[in-house]
């Protein structure tokens, strides 16, 4: 069941605003990851304009 997430919109003043990372120590740190890879997306989507991916890697050996 899907939960709908109601807006929250607070006006403070600029003096009283408390900063990102007091708010980010409080949360769990899976909340902090996916945080980070929506912003990864995002950037590599601006920035290269495509979803990056694993490069391969070729190893080369000779047989004996």
């Amino acid at each position: 069941m899907l939960m709908a997430i109601k807006p929250v919109v607070q006006i403070i003043k600029m003096t009283e605003q408390k900063s990102d990372f007091a708010y980010w120590q409080t949360q769990p740190y899976e909340k902090r990851l996916e945080a980070l890879e929506t912003i990864r997306q995002e950037y590599n989507s601006w920035k290269y304009g495509i979803q990056q991916r694993l490069q391969r890697v070729y190893a080369i050996t000779q047989l004996k």
